[in-house]
C-alpha cells in the first residue's frame, strides 16, 4: 500500500480495531451509559459482537460495567493525551496562546476540524472562566463557533458545498443561525474579511472572534480565537480590542507551523 494513499485496500483494514473504536465513540455527553443493545444500535453491530467488544474493552480498562450498563473509564483519555503530547500543532500553539490570552485578559483557544465538528487542541483561560467548551479535547459543532466558521471558510469549495448540503443546524440558543443560506453567507463573510465573529450561538453569554492559522506554505491548518463573556465586552468592541492581538500571534505562528 502507498502510505500517501487516502483509500487503503480493504485487506489492510483491521476490522476489529475499527469496530472497537466505533464502540468507544458511541458514548457521548448525552449517553454516558449504554447497554449492550444500545451500543449495538448506535454502531450497527450485532448484539453478540457489541457484547464481545464491550467485554474486551472492559478487560483492557477502557470500560466499566454496572447494572447491565457500560461506561467509559478515565483510561480513554490516554488516547487523546497521546495526540496532545505527540502532535506538533498543540505544542507550538500553546505558548503563544498564553501570550495572546494574557495580553487581552481573556480566554483563548485553538481548534481543528474533525468532520463537521470543531475539536479544541489548546486553550488558556487567563483567569477567566468563560465556557467549559474551551478546553483541549472538547468537541462542538463547527457551524456555530468562530473557529469552526473560519475553518469551514477555507475548505475547498466542493467540501464546503458538501458540508452545507448535509448540515442540519440545531437551534442551540436563540442566537444560533440555523438557515443554510444565512450560514453560507456568514462562512463567506469569514473568508472575505479574514476572521469570524460569533455572538452567543453556541452558548448564551459566549462571544468569540477567530482567525485562521496558516503554515509556511499558506495552508490553513487550524483556527485561533479569543472568547469573552458578553457582560464584559460589547459585540461592537470585539474587533477593535481583540482582532489586532489575534493577528499579531497569527503572523508569528505562520512562521512556526
Amino acid at each position: 500500500m502507498d502510505p500517501t494513499d487516502d483509500t487503503p485496500a480493504q485487506r489492510d483494514i483491521v476490522a476489529g480495531l475499527e469496530k472497537g473504536l466505533q464502540v468507544i465513540a458511541a458514548f457521548d455527553q448525552e449517553r454516558s451509559r449504554l447497554t449492550i443493545a444500545e451500543v449495538a444500535e448506535r454502531t450497527g453491530l450485532t448484539r453478540a459482537a457489541a457484547r464481545r467488544y464491550l467485554i474486551t474493552l472492559t478487560h483492557l480498562g477502557y470500560m466499566r460495567h454496572e447494572n447491565k450498563q457500560f461506561a467509559l473509564t478515565p483510561m480513554v483519555l490516554r488516547l487523546g493525551q497521546s495526540y496532545l503530547h505527540s502532535a506538533r500543532l498543540p505544542r507550538i500553539v500553546q505558548p503563544l496562546l498564553y501570550r495572546l490570552a494574557y495580553s487581552v485578559g481573556e480566554a483563548a483557544s485553538a481548534g481543528v476540524l474533525d468532520h463537521d465538528q470543531l475539536v479544541c487542541v489548546a486553550a488558556v483561560s487567563a483567569g477567566q472562566l468563560v465556557s467549559v467548551t474551551l478546553q483541549p479535547g472538547t468537541r462542538v459543532p463547527a457551524y456555530c463557533t468562530a473557529n469552526g466558521r473560519v475553518l469551514l471558510a477555507h475548505l475547498p469549495q466542493a467540501q464546503l458545498d458538501a458540508f452545507l448540503a448535509r448540515a442540519e443546524p440545531e437551534r442551540i440558543t436563540e442566537h444560533t443561525i440555523v438557515h443554510r443560506e444565512r450560514l453560507a453567507m456568514e462562512i463567506a463573510r469569514a473568508r472575505a474579511q479574514g476572521y469570524a465573529l460569533v455572538d452567543q450561538e453556541l452558548e448564551l453569554g459566549l462571544r468569540t472572534i477567530a482567525v485562521p492559522l496558516k503554515n509556511f506554505r499558506g495552508e490553513v491548518v487550524a483556527a485561533m480565537n479569543i472568547s469573552v463573556h458578553a457582560g464584559r465586552m460589547p459585540l461592537e468592541q470585539m474587533v477593535e480590542r481583540c482582532l489586532p492581538a489575534l493577528i499579531k500571534i497569527q503572523v508569528e505562528l505562520s512562521a512556526l507551523l
